[in-house]
C-alpha cells in the first residue's frame, strides 16, 4: 500500500503580527487549532491544517488575519453534499455568503 500524499504549504491563510492584539478570538473560533497564545500575541503553529472557514478572519477585530477559499475549503465539501448550488465557504470582506 502507498503511504498518504498531502499538499502543503498551499493553504491561503496570513497573518500580520503587527496588527495582533492578542485577543485570542481566533483561538476560540478555529476548528483546527491552527494558532496559539505567545508572548501576548498568537502564533500559527499549524497553517496546513487550515480548512480556509475564515473564522479567523470574521471574526479578528483588528484584521490582522486573512485567508481565501482553496483546496482546504471544508464548508464547500459540505454543502455540496447536502445539495446546496453554492458553497458559503469564503465571505467576500463586507459580503454576506450566498448559500442556496
Amino acid at each position: 500500500m502507498r503511504p498518504l500524499l498531502y499538499l502543503g504549504n498551499v493553504v491561503t491563510l496570513s497573518f500580520d503580527t503587527s496588527k495582533c492584539t492578542g485577543c485570542r478570538m481566533c483561538l476560540a473560533v478555529c476548528p483546527r487549532a491552527v494558532f496559539r497564545p505567545l508572548n501576548g500575541k498568537i502564533e500559527v503553529v499549524s497553517r496546513d491544517a487550515c480548512i480556509e472557514c475564515g473564522a479567523c478572519r470574521r471574526n479578528c477585530p483588528s484584521g490582522a488575519l486573512s485567508v481565501r477559499a482553496g483546496v482546504g475549503c471544508a464548508s464547500g465539501m459540505i454543502n455540496k453534499m447536502l445539495g446546496r448550488k453554492k458553497a458559503c465557504c469564503v465571505v467576500d470582506d463586507d459580503k454576506p455568503p450566498s448559500c442556496q
